[in-house]
């Protein structure tokens, strides 16, 4: 049983040096002096801040993109054992002792490390030569911007390296189906394909747009591959392995029920586990920030509810079900243009506005962005005086009438045929005051329960969404969203829409503090509003609703658009015709810029230019019958420029349909395809354009000049990419190549 002990273990493994010798080099020119300088360096006083909430777990809403990103880097930060406590509040602001600047910064430096090695083994994927291979690594090793992005705290280095990986991992899956499908590494590479792809999406939502592409790239393929006539003559072990329990189930012939099985993997593997992925960046987002936080205002009641602190502290122990006698707070849905509750003062509506319409002369009705007493109203019963709640309690169900008494005035909500102040078209909204005139007051209202399960549904705290519908003219309660003139303190409008266009959050409110009224008397009752309540109830959201409602406000969260100093157009990006001034030494002229290498953003130019021209000249050709490339070389030819070409257009060209600030930054992962081209294209054109070996020496020596000219302005630039060298006034000019190019030269 034991005779295995007798042969000696032998495992053999196989290295390849080029990769081993690029791996070091990438980490040594992305990891040298990490923690210099050990200041806050441009855009880490953004992502710092959200480092400091996932350490103290609150909780924070960021529309640039899905957490998966900020949480790589808070992970940095707990491995370094940081606490959260640092002001991210100023540029420059030197680190305290507490921040683990080095573990901070080792993620993304990390990424724009293993992304060397990584271009060289795309290459190789795509049948290039060695030498191609290497030439696409140094590229990539020596260009300034990349360099500079990967040794901060920020997130561009992780979505180059995570579109690298998708891209490698789905060419090795690709090649593997030629010789060896459903082999174990094929589903290894193929699986980390969906799981590559879902981590880009996770990181910003520009991802999508790669992982797009590569999804683009897999549905032809497995439409060549339905096609593929040799498929029902394999006879590979792994695929009867896979394919045989199907088979033995069904009476279709073996090519069928094979390829059945290679799209059902491909779409396992590229569908859904990138959604499964995706949800589970949410869950472990939500899962760490269970706390309160500034940003708890701009969602719901419900989302408030569940996170402790805050608004869950308020609300712990009020009652679930709304009943005649409640006493309550009616919070917008809308949230917009401020998250605001329904309010009213004793201060009336003027005679006459501005522009010479006149009013009801009404108590106001607003919307208020503060917690207020003003904010409590009691619900009525039209049909009784009493304003407590009965033991036991009579709930309110949807389509009840109700009225709505004004908890500190007493006076009831109310409505009627006069333009509201700033929305003529629609109604105004008031508390009733009798003056004794020929206008009665109108002051019923039906509940509609908008997210009810049935129509006997309980209007319930906090869970249920509902609307006010007045009965006399079936005008909605609506919040405008606009701001009233000092006359009304500069709160937000409240009116009746009257000619209602269908559903819309603005006319939508939901309960959010909730007490059972216990005094009749009024002097009482003041005091009751401001007492806390007592009860306790749970309404814990599901996961699937708090992800729902939290992807769709980063979607709708607007961002500053304000300009800013070192914004930039893409058209700016193609030429380099700006650059970022990151970070300045206090007291010396040292300094950081992001700042590309101008031979290699020209030269990655121009190889796309050259292969969009080859391509248009060989379909032409191939249009004639003419083919100037063998078969397995014209489409090796075409997936690189999808891959290559694709890769960059997706990744700018959005850019230009975006209303919101851009920077130089942005056009990182478009230009990392550009490199990967530009090495294949000088192959191409030496292999197939140079007709003579003179022709090829010559070539080959203006290759060697363009990337000795590379490694020059990389040197050159190289004070301003890691900001540790001083240079003089001189010196600084003489960098300065383009007059766009922002240099910071210090005033003695």
């Amino acid at each position: 049983m034991l005779g295995f002990l007798r042969q000696p273990l032998v495992v053999t493994v196989d290295i390849n040096l080029n990769v081993v010798a690029l791996t070091g080099v990438g980490l040594l020119s992305r990891l040298w002096r990490l923690t210099y300088p050990r200041a806050v360096v441009f855009d880490e006083v953004y992502y710092g801040q959200y480092i400091s909430f996932y350490m103290k777990r609150i909780f924070f809403l960021d529309g640039s993109g899905p957490p998966f990103g900020h949480m790589l880097l808070a992970l940095g930060g707990y491995l370094g054992g940081f606490d959260g406590n640092f002001l991210w509040n100023r540029i420059g602001a030197e680190y305290s002792n507490n921040v683990p600047v080095w573990s901070l910064r080792l993620l993304p430096a990390l990424a724009g490390a293993f992304s060397v090695p990584m271009a060289y083994q795309i290459v190789l994927e795509l049948n290039f030569s060695h030498c191609t291979a290497m030439g696409a690594a140094l590229l990539m090793l020596i260009e300034n911007a990349l360099i500079t992005q990967s040794r901060l705290i920020l997130l561009e280095s992780v979505l180059i390296f995570f579109s690298l990986l998708s891209v490698l991992s789905y060419l090795k899956f690709s090649n593997l189906q030629k010789h060896s499908p459903f082999s174990r590494s094929w589903w290894f590479w193929l699986v980390l394909t969906g799981v590559a792809c879902s981590c880009t999406v996770g990181i910003k939502y520009m991802g999508i747009f790669t992982y797009l592409l590569v999804l683009s790239i897999a549905a032809v393929h497995a439409w060549h591959l339905i096609g593929d006539q040799t498929l029902s003559n394999v006879t590979s072990a792994d695929r009867h392995a896979s394919v045989g329990a199907v088979q033995g189930m069904f009476s279709f012939p073996f090519w069928q029920v094979s390829v059945f099985c290679h799209l059902l993997a491909r779409a396992v593997a590229l569908l859904v586990i990138p959604v499964v992925m995706y949800l589970l960046f949410f869950y472990v987002h939500l899962i760490l920030l269970c706390r309160s936080g500034p940003h708890d205002q701009i969602m719901s009641s419900a989302f408030q509810a569940s996170l402790e602190g805050g608004l869950a502290r308020i609300t712990r122990g009020q009652p679930l079900e709304v009943a005649y006698g409640s006493q309550v707070t009616l919070r917008s849905v809308f949230g917009k243009p401020l998250p605001c509750w329904l309010h009213s003062h004793k201060n009336t509506y003027p005679m006459i506005y501005e522009n010479g319409r006149g009013s009801s002369h009404q108590q106001q009705v607003t919307c208020y962005p503060f917690k207020d007493v003003n904010n409590w109203w009691i619900v009525k019963d039209p049909g009784r005086h009493q304003l407590v709640v009965n033991n036991p309690p009579r709930p309110v169900r949807h389509g009840d009438l109700v009225q709505l008494v004004h908890g500190m005035t007493t006076r009831l909500l109310n409505t009627h045929d006069v333009a509201a102040p700033l929305s003529p078209h629609a109604q105004e909204v008031s508390c009733y005051i009798d003056y004794n005139i020929s206008m009665p007051a109108q002051n019923l209202w039906r509940l509609e329960i908008v997210n009810r399960e049935s129509d006997k549904d309980i209007w319930k705290t906090i869970m249920s969404e509902v609307r006010f519908v007045h009965v006399n003219t079936s005008a909605i309660l609506k919040l405008s969203g606009a701001h009233l003139p000092d006359w009304g303190f500069r709160q937000l409008e409240v009116v009746g829409e009257k000619l209602s266009r269908g559903f819309h959050e603005s006319m939508v409110w939901n309960v959010e503090e909730h007490r059972y009224g216990k005094s009749q008397e009024q002097k009482e009752r003041e005091l009751e509003l401001r007492a806390p309540t007592q009860l306790d109830v749970s309404r814990n959201l599901s996961f699937m609703a708090r992800f729902t409602e939290l992807q769709w406000r980063m979607l709708m969260l607007r961002t500053d658009d304000s300009e800013h100093k070192y914004s930039s157009t893409p058209l700016e990006w193609l030429t380099l015709d700006t650059n970022i001034a990151y970070w300045l030494h206090p007291t010396t002229s040292a300094q950081i810029h992001l700042l590309g290498n101008i031979v290699i953003w020209a030269s990655a130019s121009l190889a796309m230019v050259t292969y969009t021209l080859l391509s248009f000249w060989y379909l032409l050709r191939r249009r004639r019958n003419i083919c100037d490339l063998p078969e397995d070389c014209w489409l090796r030819w075409l997936l690189t420029g999808t891959l290559c070409c694709g890769g960059w257009a997706v990744n700018y060209l959005p850019f230009f349909m975006m209303e919101k600030t851009l920077f130089l930054y942005h056009y990182l992962p478009a230009l990392t395809f550009q490199i990967l081209l530009l090495p294949m294209v000088l192959q191409h054109v030496n292999d197939y354009l140079c007709r003579s070996q003179l022709q090829s020496h010559v070539f080959s020596a203006l290759v060697v000049a363009g990337y000795a000219s590379a490694c020059h302005v990389f040197n050159t630039l190289r004070p301003l990419t890691y900001g540790d060298t001083s240079l003089s006034t001189s010196e600084l000019k003489a960098l300065r190549w383009k007059d766009s190019w922002d240099i910071l030269i210090r005033k003695h």
